[in-house]
């Protein structure tokens, strides 16, 4: 399932591509080109001891095009259909969402190249999201609004990170529910629940989707960002555990292509709700989301320490909007892994 977003808005791209598995296989020596399906051949590069694929095979494989160069950018595709970002740069572009790569994008010999972990665990799920093998059909959401309790969060002027996560959460629940999900809450009330306790509680229904809500705080941060389980022998992007974690194999690991497609369907559609500065998409392992056995998602849905974010956080519509983005999300996810809306 490939998309076509060549004739829409901004808004319907985000959301298009929030609809858009992983059906693409890599394997093979150093030397060896790896046969995708569909008669593709892909012939891997080595680059800092990592394989590399040539953009130009991407473009060709999904249809996007030629790769076009200006200095180290570059776009492949057009438009609402495109792929962009710059040589030695972990920020990518598919469509309007922005993406933050396990590795940079790398000049081999001239040739532009993505690592094969970022095409595999990464592009692969978003652009087709269909062909991810063994997605069980969603019915149920498990909420986990994040701290609670003697825990605060992020502290902000107009109030704490635990009241308006809490606040998204039920708001969510509300409209899950009526549009036929079963929906579960982490917490219902400001109570202290341990990290392991909602791990805990997730685990007992395989079957769904859990996402974490959160809010920000630090500098003069600003904007959405939403973070999916690391994959194995991938670094996390936050300060989350040991390096040599990467090495370990995780329950949240089961799931990596269904990661990756929640977290763009839940990013896309909190992009275009909110207006907020689109922070990208990320990899972490955070404890609910390596230990939890079902795809998850954490959100950082703005800066309690931003003085303008805060205003919007503090705002009942805002929450209305964050919460809204949630459930169109997974109706998204649900509707691209080949399931049928509820």
């Amino acid at each position: 399932m490939s998309l076509d977003l060549s004739h829409i808005s901004r808004r319907r791209a985000l959301r298009g591509l929030a609809a858009a598995g992983a059906g693409l296989v890599l394997a093979g020596r150093e030397g060896v080109a790896f046969a995708g399906e569909e008669g593709a051949l892909w012939t891997p590069l080595k680059h800092g001891g990592r394989d590399y694929l040539p953009l130009e095979q991407v473009g060709r494989f999904y249809g996007f095009g030629s790769v076009q160069r200006s200095g180290k950018g570059f776009v492949v595709g057009a438009g609402a259909r495109s792929l962009s970002g710059q040589a030695d740069s972990v920020d990518f572009k598919i469509s309007h969402i922005k993406f933050i790569l396990s590795y940079p994008v790398a000049d081999v010999g001239g040739t532009l190249c993505l690592s094969r972990v970022d095409l595999v665990k990464l592009i692969e799920p978003v652009l087709r999201p269909s062909k991810i093998e063994g997605a069980a059909r969603v019915n149920t959401v498990v909420l986990d609004p994040g701290h609670g309790g003697e825990d605060r969060g992020a502290v902000g002027r107009l109030g704490d990170e635990k009241t308006f996560t809490l606040d998204v959460a039920m708001r969510a629940a509300a409209l899950l529910g009526r549009s036929g999900y079963k929906v579960l809450l982490t917490r219902a009330s400001d109570e202290a629940v341990s990290l392991e306790e909602r791990v805990k509680f997730a685990r007992r229904f395989p079957a769904a989707l859990f996402v974490s809500v959160h809010f920000n705080s630090g500098g003069s941060g600003t904007g959405v960002e939403t973070y999916a389980m690391s994959p194995r022998g991938v670094p996390s992007m936050s300060a989350e555990g040991a390096q040599l974690a990467a090495y370990e194999a995780y329950p949240g690991n089961s799931f990596d292509s269904e990661n990756a497609a929640l977290a763009t369907a839940t990013h896309a559609s909190l992009v275009s709700r909110s207006g907020m500065f689109d922070r990208g998409i990320k990899r972490a392992r955070f404890y609910v989301l390596r230990e939890a056995n079902l795809p998850g998602v954490l959100l950082e849905a703005g800066f309690l320490s931003n003085p303008e974010d805060m205003q919007r956080i503090a705002s009942p519509w805002y929450r209305q909007q964050v919460a809204g983005s949630i459930v169109e999300a997974v109706g998204n996810y649900r509707r691209s892994v080949g399931g049928a809306s509820v």
